[in-house]
């Protein structure tokens, strides 16, 4: 197998987000669940013969070097190399990039984990699910979810994850055309940091809909990019709205891909808005498993 074209990257919402504490190390601790849906970037692979990585794609105010994708992958061929003794083979990457960068839907964090998951098979590596989270980790806390790969209640930094049933539905999704970087808003003065932990059985699927918890973010963000709050107060006409990550993004569930359309027939043309299902099981976990890719 030289290549592997059409690899799915899919995007993460948020469907809350409590910072719970302040750790020594200076990193938040966060209780979050995180629901993939059916929409994400693209990427391509095919394999090299002399060892290097290269993104054979531009991405706007992403140089190669720092793209995530290009460290992941850095990092998965050190590993290789300690395990078989060996170079790793090389690869090229092409993206097709549809996901906002600052949009709080962890754009960056999939793109990286689809290339460790499928650079994985194309070496014949033979790293385990829990070795490849340990190897994204260093480099964003989103990663190992989405090489876990389906909806997960989420704590610490975000690598303690466990199953949870998210709800069948569709959701609505806002760009305010702001990029928000997480930094400003996690070192913000007036940041909520002690809201109560919550436990797994608090949330069924239902609740996480409309009516539980919040985004402790929201309120700074709102308050640093006024574009956020005007979204969530436009979306909230049609649901309980909110904003995913550190933002920028908003959404909010809706039942039914009817309605769905309905919102975005609505949506004020200044906004990029577009709807997408849930989703449940990373789509590249059956590709892979079925050899399909």
């Amino acid at each position: 197998m030289r290549s592997l074209h059409g690899c799915p990257a899919p995007a993460k919402l948020n469907l809350f987000l409590h910072v719970i504490g302040r750790r020594a190390d200076g990193y938040h601790s966060l209780q979050s669940v995180f629901q993939l849906i059916e929409r994400g970037d693209t990427l391509h692979f095919d394999l090299r013969d002399d060892g290097r990585v290269n993104r054979t794609t531009d991405v706007p105010g992403v140089p190669e070097a720092s793209d995530l994708i290009v460290r992941a992958l850095g990092r998965l061929a050190d590993a290789f190399r300690q395990r078989h003794g060996r170079a790793a083979p090389g690869i090229d990457v092409a993206v097709e990039k549809i996901l906002p960068m600052g949009g709080g839907l962890g754009g960056g964090s999939s793109d990286a984990a689809t290339a460790l998951m499928v650079a994985n098979r194309l070496w014949n590596a033979g790293f385990s699910d829990a070795e490849l989270m340990q190897i994204g980790l260093p480099l964003g806390a989103d990663i190992p979810f989405f090489i876990y790969g389906q909806t997960a209640f989420v704590e610490g930094v975000g690598e303690a994850m466990q199953a949870v049933d998210g709800p069948q539905c569709w959701y609505v999704v806002i760009e305010p055309g702001v990029s928000v970087p997480t930094p400003a808003i996690f070192t913000a003065e007036d940041l909520t940091r002690d809201t109560k932990p919550v436990k797994i059985a608090d949330f069924p699927a239902a609740h996480l809909l409309t009516e539980f918890g919040k985004n402790d973010l929201q309120a700074v963000a709102s308050r640093l990019f006024p574009p956020v709050a005007q979204a969530i107060e436009w979306l909230g006409q049609y649901g309980a709205a909110r904003m995913t990550g550190s933002g920028a993004c908003v959404f909010c569930a809706v039942p039914d891909e009817a309605q769905a359309n309905l919102v975005l027939g609505q949506v004020p043309d200044y906004w990029r808005a577009w709807k997408a299902r849930s989703l449940q099981r990373h789509p590249i976990k059956s590709l892979l498993q079925n050899n399909e890719l």
